[in-house]
């Protein structure tokens, strides 16, 4: 079925074996455009696969169109080469931002609906839209706070920006009913204001109350007044792509299956959706006001990080929006705490989850995000751990974390085919001295006066058993073979010669410094090693001659 037709799920890694082995019946698959900048590892693999079968949509969580500082040109440089490797039949975005001038938040923050902010956000769809030579979709947001300066209802100025800029509208209709329990709006209104024709994709999604309020989180089935709010959407806009999300405590892939059918079966009651209007071009032009932009996100931003800020805050807010701070407080270090949990989990192991989540969050403020994407955040958390006091009991817990993060770039290398020991059978044993290795570009050495890799090794599944003594000395070996990353400890010969390979040396100036720490190397067994490993990404026989 058309993916205008069928609903579509959001693509999430627990469900990637399912698809790539079941290729279930959906009408589209959607991701989100962060996860897959990269376009290298298994991530990649998985889409680039399952787009042979379905119709991709990208969802982009990380431009933050609203910043009036920090706005990442190289970020959407990236966003448009994701756009053309897929070529998806949707782009999308969001009505929010999520920058200030020397960091990144990363999350959905709202913006001032306001004239200073309409004129910026039409500057930014119509520089994306210029860029990627496609409509872009922004989506309404969850929003925990409202700005006294606002003058006008998010729908309003939804279809504003739609008009002036060309953009359509991805109608996220849980997060109408959000804002309508959170805020008082009206979410039938909203929909009512939103002219016909504008509306490109419709959002399902699950949410969840709590003491300071409805939190749109993903985590649940569609509620049924957001079914009913998808009725009124339809009648009004017609048959338009609906999607399904889902990005916590995932259910079964049959379960999300049924919703996304649900979700058709009552689009398949309406009429189709008109056409939309063709992509127009507008000029564009730095916003009016820019500054002023600046200083309120600013506030905002810097309240976030410390609560003594949130006196210069207050004013800003309407009505309870303080209180409602603390969400996206937790949003904040909830990002932390995710990203170095994914690339460093078992530094977590070692230290225990609330020392970790403490750790995220010091290394957050000492270290704030600079990208627009999470999965560069843990960079600097070695260094940062050898200067952190409190750590100081785990003097060995810097290798580790360094050690996880080579390990965590390795799954995000280029994707290449390593040689095998046949490689050698054409090189005249005479010229192997003059040889040149290149390393895959997975590979990592990480020299360490602790056990790092036993350690490391200690904590995977099935594992041995804890080192004796951690104040061994090692030298660690990370490389990709396939998609499984590897680590292993290297002898002295091995990482003196690899380590000369790496900086470009000859096979000659490789086997003398491995004679320099062992006076009789078995070479032979030596090159069996480094092809059975999947070191060797490419052999030129003859370099430097």
């Amino acid at each position: 079925m058309h993916a205008a037709l069928a609903a579509g799920v959001g693509l999430r890694a627990p469900h990637y074996r399912a698809f790539l082995a079941q290729r279930p019946a959906v009408g589209f698959l959607e991701v989100h455009s962060e996860n897959y900048l990269a376009r290298a590892g298994w991530d990649w693999h998985v889409l680039a696969s399952l787009r042979c079968d379905y119709p991709l949509s990208l969802h982009g969580v990380g431009l933050g169109l609203g910043s009036a500082r920090g706005f990442s040109d190289a970020h959407l440089a990236r966003v448009r080469d994701l756009v053309d490797a897929v070529d998806p039949f949707l782009v999308s975005e969001h009505l929010s931002w999520s920058a200030l001038a020397d960091r990144q938040l990363n999350d959905l923050l709202p913006v001032t609906l306001d004239q200073a902010m309409l004129a910026l956000l039409c500057e930014r769809v119509d520089r994306v839209q210029s860029l990627l030579g496609r409509r872009l979709l922004v989506e309404n947001v969850s929003s925990y706070v409202r700005f006294r300066a606002d003058t006008m209802g998010e729908a309003e100025f939804l279809a504003e920006l739609a008009r002036r800029s060309g953009c359509g509208i991805l109608l996220d209709v849980n997060n109408l009913y959000v804002n309508q329990h959170n805020h008082g709006e009206d979410a039938l209104a909203a929909i009512a204001a939103l002219p016909v024709g504008s509306v490109g994709e419709i959002h399902l999604a699950g949410h969840l109350q709590t003491p300071l309020a409805l939190v749109d989180h993903h985590g649940a089935a569609v509620a049924e007044p957001v079914w009913a709010l998808y009725r009124a959407a339809l009648q009004r806009f017609g048959r338009v792509p609906a999607l399904v999300e889902w990005d916590t405590a995932l259910p079964p892939l049959d379960a999300l299956l049924a919703e996304a059918a649900k979700a058709t079966a009552i689009a398949l009651e309406y009429r189709p959706a008109p056409g939309a209007a063709p992509l127009r071009q507008v000029a564009g032009g730095p916003a009016a006001h820019e500054d002023g932009l600046a200083a309120v996100q600013q506030r905002f931003g810097d309240a976030l990080f410390d609560r003594s800020r949130d006196a210069a805050l207050q004013p800003l807010l309407a009505e309870g929006g303080l209180e409602r701070l603390a969400l996206y407080r937790g949003n904040l270090v909830s990002g932390w705490e995710r990203a170095l949990g994914e690339a460093c989990p078992v530094v977590r192991q070692l230290v225990g989850e609330d020392f970790f989540a403490g750790l995220a969050r010091a290394y957050g403020k000492a270290f704030p995000s600079q990208d627009p994407d999470l999965a560069s955040f843990g960079e600097r958390f070695a260094g940062f751990l050898e200067r952190f006091g409190p750590a100081a009991p785990f003097p060995y817990l810097a290798d580790v974390a360094r050690l996880e993060w080579a390990v965590h770039r390795a799954h995000l290398a280029p994707d290449s085919a390593p040689l095998g020991l046949d490689a050698l059978a054409g090189v005249n044993p005479a010229a192997l001295d003059a040889a040149r290795f290149t390393l895959h570009s997975s590979v990592a050495m990480l020299a360490s006066p602790w056990a790092s890799v036993a350690l490391w090794q200690a904590h995977q599944p099935g594992a041995p058993a804890l080192p004796a003594s951690v104040d061994t000395p090692c030298t660690a070996l990370v490389v990709r073979r396939g998609w499984q990353v590897e680590v292993v400890e290297l002898s002295a010969p091995d990482a003196a010669a690899l380590a000369r390979l790496a900086a470009g040396a000859t096979f000659g100036e490789a086997l003398d410094a491995a004679l320099a720490v062992d006076a009789a190397p078995d070479v032979g067994a030596m090159l069996q090693r480094w092809f059975r490993l999947g070191l060797v990404a490419a052999l030129a026989p003859n370099a430097g001659r």
